[in-house]
Order: C-alpha cells, then sequence, then structure tokens
C-alpha cells in the first residue's frame, strides 16, 4: 500500500525486466525530450481534520494511508511501441517553505463500496521525516492509444513536500522534466488486415450469432466466428498455454498479430458445476489479496497482450502457474494496459444469446439521432455518511461524468437521495424506462442489489435488485451503465452456489455470516445484478461497466481523483474525447486511470482496473450508426 514510498523502485524492477536501464546503445541513438512546467501559488484550506494543500495543476493525491494528503502533478509522455526509456530527470527550482498552523490532512485508508458493511485498509505508521521521500517517481506501460500500440510514460511530479515534526512546507513553483530514450522497430504489422472483430464463443452458440457477423460486416467491420473447439485443436493457430484461458489469450494474441483484429467479443458465461465451475467460455481469475478478498475475475487478462518490451503478457512473471498474484511477498509484475477492446456476453443458454444479438443490431441501426440517447441519468446519494464528511461522494460522481458529455448536447436527470429523485426501486425503474443513453449508478452494492445512503444517514435507499431489474421496459432504447459498488458484475453467480453451500455448511448455510452465512452474500442469485440489467427481458441495457470484486473509495473532497470514483468518470472522459467505439472507450478509461495511479505500486489501484469489467460488444458503436 506505500504506493509513493515505494514507486520509484517498482519502476526500477520493471525497467530492468525490459532492459530500459541498462542499455548498450551508442550515445547518437540517444534522443531527448523536455518538457519545462510552473507550478500556481498553494491553496491552503483548513478544516477540521487538518489542513488541504493542492493546486489548479493537481491530477491527484498522494495516497498512502496514514500518510500525509499532498498534490500530485502527473504529465504523460507517448512513444512508439517499444520504444526504450533510458532515463527520466526532473530538475526542481529552489523549494520555497511555509509553516502551518494545523497539520497537513492525512490520508484516509480505501473504503470497500459494500451494501451491508465496510472493509478498511489498515493504514502503517511513517517512517520519514519528510514526506514523499522523493520528489517524482515514474512508470511505464505499453497498450491501446485510439486504434494504435503506443509506450506511455508517466511522470508523477511532486511539488510539495512536507516535514510533520516543523509542520513546514516546502514547495517549488517550476520543474523541468527530461527524457532520454531510443526508438527501436514498433511491433510488426499484422500479416494481413483480414478482421476487425473475432467472436468467440462455444460451438452451440455459433449458428445464433451468424446475424451479428452479417451486421457487422455491413457497418465495415470484418468479422469472424472463431469456437472453443476451433481454438484447442488449432485450426487457425498452433494451441499454446497450461490451460484453457491461456489458450484463448494466446489466440487473440495471434488474431492481433496475424490478423490486425481490435477487437474480441467473448460469448458465453457460467454453465453449471458444484465444487468445481463450469463455464461455456474461459474465465480468468485474480490472485491479488487485498485483505478482503482473495480472488476476483479479471476479463482484463484477455486485453492486455504485451508488455512495454513487446513480450506476452502473461500475468505470470514468476512462472509458478498462480495468475496476477499478489500477496504477502509473492507478487507478479504486470503491464495490464490493453492492447485491444474485449466484452463479454455473459449468457448462460442460446435464448440469452439470440436476445444480445437482436439488441446490439437494432441498437447500432436505430440510436443514432434519437432523442432518447441524448439523455444521462446519474443514480447516487452520500456514499460515505459517516463523521462530519459534508461531501455526498456518490452525487458528486455521477456529476463529474455529466461534466465531461454535457457539451455534446445531453440532458441530464440527476437521481440523488439528496433531491429526493431516487428514493426506492420504482423510482429508478421509471426513470430508465423513459429511455437513455447513459446511465451511471455510484455506491454501494453487492451481486444481488445496489443502492446508497441518504445525505449524512447511515439508513440505506435500495435500488431495484437483480430480479427487480426485469420490470425495465425501455424496450430498444438501451443506455450504457456505469456502476459504482461491491460485485455488481460478479458473473460466476449461480444456484449451484446454493447447493454447493448446503452440502457443504448444511443448514448453517442460511445463518450468520460468520462462519458460515454465505447465503446472505447473494452469490447464489442466477444473474449477478449487472448481467441482469444487460439481459431483461423488456428493457435493460446495451452493455454495462462495474466491479466483479469490492469497489473501494475515499471519502471527502478529494474522492473524485482517487479510487473507484475517479475510474467511474474516466469512461465519459474518455467518450468526450471522441472514443465512439465501447471498447476503445472502455479500455482508454483504463489507461487513463493507470497512467495517473501505477498499478504495480498500490494493491488496490490494481485491483479497481482488473475487476472493471465490460459485459457488451466492445466494437458497439455508442449512439448506432447514422448509415
Amino acid at each position: 500500500m506505500k504506493k509513493n514510498i515505494v514507486c520509484t523502485i517498482v519502476a526500477i524492477v520493471l525497467f530492468s525486466g525490459v532492459g530500459a536501464i541498462a542499455v548498450s546503445e551508442s550515445d547518437s541513438d540517444i534522443l531527448e525530450q523536455t518538457e519545462a512546467i510552473t507550478f500556481s501559488p498553494l491553496q491552503l484550506i483548513e478544516i477540521d481534520d487538518g489542513t488541504c494543500v493542492t493546486l489548479p495543476e493537481t491530477t491527484s493525491f498522494t495516497s498512502t494511508p496514514g500518510g500525509y494528503e499532498l498534490p500530485i502533478v502527473t504529465k504523460v509522455f507517448t512513444f512508439p511501441f517499444k520504444t526504450t526509456i533510458t532515463a527520466v530527470d526532473v530538475i526542481f527550482s529552489e523549494r520555497q517553505e511555509i509553516v502551518v498552523t494545523k497539520p497537513i490532512r492525512v490520508v484516509p485508508a480505501p473504503i470497500a463500496d459494500s451494501d451491508d458493511y465496510q472493509i478498511s485498509m489498515s493504514s502503517e505508521p511513517l517512517s520519514s521525516l519528510v514526506y514523499p521521500e522523493q520528489s517524482f517517481s515514474y512508470h511505464l506501460g505499453a497498450g491501446l492509444q485510439g486504434n494504435h500500440q503506443a509506450t506511455y510514460l508517466a511522470v508523477h511530479l511532486y511539488p510539495v513536500q512536507y516535514n510533520s515534526v516543523e509542520k513546514k512546507l516546502s514547495y517549488a513553483e517550476n520543474a523541468q522534466i527530461k527524457i532520454s530514450y531510443v526508438l527501436h522497430d514498433s511491433q510488426p504489422a499484422p500479416l494481413t488486415d483480414q478482421y476487425d472483430l473475432v467472436i468467440i464463443a462455444p460451438k452451440k452458440f455459433a449458428s445464433a450469432l451468424e446475424p451479428l457477423v452479417d451486421h457487422k460486416i455491413s457497418k465495415g467491420l470484418t468479422t469472424k466466428i472463431v469456437t472453443i473447439n476451433d481454438i484447442s485443436k488449432s485450426t487457425y493457430f498452433p494451441v499454446q498455454g497450461r490451460d484453457s484461458a491461456e489458450e484463448m489469450k494466446y489466440f487473440i494474441k495471434n488474431a492481433f498479430d496475424q490478423w490486425g483484429i481490435k477487437y474480441a467479443l467473448l460469448v458465453g458465461g457460467r454453465q453449471g458445476g458444484i465444487y468445481q465451475e463450469k463455464w461455456w467460455l474461459p474465465v480468468r481469475y485474480s490472485n491479488l489479496d487485498d485483505g478482503g478478498e482473495g480472488t476476483y475475475l479479471t476479463d482484463l487478462y484477455f486485453a492486455d497482450l504485451y508488455d512495454v518490451g513487446g513480450n506476452f503478457s502473461s500475468w505470470d512473471s514468476n512462472d509458478n502457474g498462480v495468475f496476477a498474484e499478489w500477496t504477502g511477498m509473492k507478487k507478479d509484475v504486470l503491464d495490464m494496459y490493453p492492447e485491444i477492446g474485449v466484452g463479454r456476453l455473459a449468457c448462460i443458454n442460446l435464448r440469452e444469446v439470440k436476445l444480445m444479438v437482436d439488441r446490439i443490431i437494432t441498437y447500432e441501426n436505430s440510436a443514432y439521432g434519437s432523442d432518447w440517447f441524448k439523455r444521462f441519468v446519474g443514480v447516487a446519494g452520500d456514499t460515505y455518511p459517516a463523521g462530519n464528511d459534508p461531501y455526498y461522494e456518490g452525487e458528486m460522481a455521477t456529476n463529474a461524468s455529466f461534466d465531461q458529455i454535457q457539451g455534446l448536447g445531453f440532458e441530464a436527470s440527476f437521481m440523488w437521495t439528496s433531491n429526493n429523485q431516487f428514493n426506492g426501486p420504482t423510482s429508478v425503474i421509471d426513470e430508465i424506462s423513459k429511455g437513455c443513453g447513459f446511465v451511471h449508478f455510484s455506491g454501494h452494492g453487492n451481486p444481488h442489489v445496489w443502492g446508497n445512503h441518504p445525505p449524512r444517514n447511515e439508513s440505506f435507499v435500495y435500488g431495484p435488485n437483480s430480479f427487480e431489474l426485469r420490470k425495465l421496459t425501455n424496450k430498444d432504447q438501451l443506455p450504457i451503465v456505469i456502476v459504482g459498488g461491491c460485485h455488481n458484475q460478479q458473473f460466476n453467480t449461480s444456484l449451484y452456489n446454493m447447493v454447493k453451500g448446503v452440502l457443504e455448511d448444511g443448514f448453517h448455510y442460511f445463518s450468520s455470516k460468520s462462519p458460515y452465512g454465505a447465503f446472505w452474500y447473494n452469490e447464489w442469485i442466477p444473474r449477478s445484478w449487472g448481467w441482469s440489467m444487460a439481459s431483461a427481458p423488456s428493457g435493460g441495457c446495451i452493455a454495462i461497466m462495474a466491479n466483479t470484486g469490492y469497489g473501494y473509495g475515499e471519502p471527502g473532497e478529494n474522492t473524485l481523483t482517487q479510487l473507484g470514483r475517479h475510474l467511474e468518470w474516466l469512461f465519459f472522459k474518455s467518450y468526450s474525447d471522441g472514443n465512439d467505439m465501447l471498447g476503445v472507450t472502455h479500455g482508454q478509461e483504463l489507461v487513463y486511470y493507470m497512467n495517473e495511479h501505477s498499478p504495480m505500486v498500490d494493491q488496490i489501484d490494481c485491483k479497481i482496473v482488473q475487476q472493471w469489467a465490460l459485459l457488451g460488444d466492445p466494437s458497439l458503436k455508442i449512439g448506432g450508426y447514422s448509415t
């Protein structure tokens, strides 16, 4: 969790693994890029629990729990794929000093966005006199930039440092960044520019997907269906991988390299299984243990194909067969920046496949130019009402999302607990049933429910649960949905989980949560909250992004630049930046987040990105086609 203290160390580890520090290039091969930065005067605000410090240029804040909340200014540089960064230097101007009367505000621990209880991560005491100890840090990533691959260099500047003993701030007014780098041949062009979209599905679903193939081709996207049997039998490429999930990822990589694909649509959810889950299509579980849970689903695994050195991104850097491991001293070094758009239709039967195919075709043919698409609905409340916190974090997040797209002609309906527009399940169902282009829920959840708190009130207002979502009647006027909360996208839920619980614990399964009580975690429902909304028979949504595990947030004024609330509104920034193909929009929001919050420094930042799953077609044209 020591995000800023260890950032430089982790960066060096990452670079040494890909040869970015120790290079044997001649001086003539090394290029340089510089950027000068001027910082505005400090802004100090005294509040009950200390002094808040910020700058107009602030992009986020230091977030080590127990540390001091100080501004970070991140500058992102992009280079051609496989560029070697040989050095990053930052020279600050002479620092000024100022004594504060109140100590600088201490960083709160992240809080899990659960509907019924909250897990707070523990804080560790600081041992350094000056915080943060270093004046800058940086990290690299290789992934999607629009429709191209790029090497990202994110440089994090700490223009303000704090001496807690002397209660003294030191700050710089200027900085100059100097980057030394070597260009190499980028990833070879695909052998053929043969396909834009590959649909991967079990053989049983293949014929039902043919109309979607024809539709995509009619819209200019060359498309191919590949079955799991095709992958395992080496029909197109020699099979590689230690399990079915790695085999599918290698296939996607080969299709990217040789066919030039931009999107992979995975069709298939859970098929059953009691003691061992069965799936229509492979899944990957992360093994990052944040103290709240030790594993959760991650489809980002299938989108991250390369690391910064151009190597296959295996998510198993220590080669022990445990993927995305981060527990104790065991830690896989991951890139996590996606190369392609990946989304899943978590269909559990053929009826759902046909439903989703029809919806995608209808949406892309009819949404363009419609009045309903220009409606934004924000559903939220006071996410962290405890204490004297005057901020309504969920409402702030939905407002920030709308701010990103307001200039594009959208109108907002804010269903907040503070204005009493969100007052129960019926209010949400009625509003979405009018039709809308986007919905942003920001609050608390579990696989079955979602809701949030009234202002400064520990009571809870429930939205529609996974069964009640079937009451939506917006028909073909289907939104893209963003959901802040825990486990709303946990698409491994199944009635078989109840059978397993009873077989293992008997009737204790239905009792209190400790040591039994798994029934109350709602993992037994037939469909997760997110997939229930996507597959609602008379309405619902066209696509949904939400957490497969515990979501995390930070209470207070800076909630929009930290943790889950930050990632939520970055989707709308990505869309407003011109990314109107859903997989690119989704992928770019992850890139934005990782550029600001190095995913290999902090477990929670790493988890937030891994578990942010897209259930929907990554090749979906947001707002439909004009012709």
